[in-house]
């Protein structure tokens, strides 16, 4: 076993999404390699997961965390995702998939997703993305975050994006940019998570963007905030 990076009391609860049986009795031989993260169930396509998600939900045993393929048929990863953020806000969800496409990248945080993968990860990438969901932060795979740099490079650039935000907004995208959760910006600032939920849609509505994790990209670009820390 692989100790956790950091304690935590309980495991986090992972439940898997794939329509390829040995795909997911690959992550589950992959999981079992950290003792802080536990498998707890798995589906072959996204109605399956919403309906098992639902069950197990309303048993008080909801997991953590989804592990989401987004090609499966009939519903897809991007609608099971956008389904179960509105359902089930507290379950946090990593889309994983073979292919970056830059519109399902785009779907799948729009839907909600805290975390995109390719599915060649490495065991340890994959670790690294559930903790940090479990955390309510966003983890990219390079080369996800690469084209979606790259995406933003080609908007019509304002002589100041960020003229729009107010100081406290500007303070609260900074630290969006380092990876901060919305609990932990609300600790920092002393002020309630719902309060930092609130100026994060802001800062969102005012920049034009759809995700948290396009806002933090943005500000990398434009030095407002160096890159988030490993």
């Amino acid at each position: 076993m692989i100790p956790a990076a950091e304690q935590i009391d309980d495991p986090i609860r992972v439940f898997i999404v794939d329509d390829h049986g040995l795909v997911r009795r690959g992550v589950r031989s992959y999981l079992s390699l950290f003792d802080d993260i536990e498998v707890v169930g798995e589906a072959a396509n996204g109605g399956e997961a919403l309906e098992r998600l639902r069950a197990m939900n309303a048993a008080g045993d909801a997991p953590d965390v989804v592990l989401m393929d987004l090609a499966m048929e009939p519903v897809d990863g991007v609608t099971a995702t956008r389904e179960l953020r509105a359902t089930m806000p507290e379950v946090e969800v990593v889309a994983v998939t073979s292919l970056i496409d830059q519109s399902r990248v785009q779907a799948a945080l729009e839907a909600g997703a805290s975390g995109y993968l390719i599915k060649d990860a490495a065991p340890e990438e994959l670790a690294l993305a559930i903790r940090a969901a479990q955390r309510g932060e966003v983890h990219l795979d390079a080369a996800v975050a690469r084209r979606l740099m790259e995406s933003l490079s080609a908007r019509d650039a304002a002589p100041d994006p960020f003229g729009e935000l107010s100081e406290r907004e500007l303070e609260i995208l900074r630290l969006i940019a380092e990876g901060h959760a919305n609990k932990e910006i609300a600790r920092r600032l002393v002020i309630s998570e719902r309060t930092a939920r609130t100026h994060v849609s802001n800062i969102l509505r005012k920049l034009g963007l759809s995700s948290r994790t396009q806002a933090a990209l943005l500000a990398v670009r434009e030095g407002l905030a160096g890159p988030p820390a490993a």
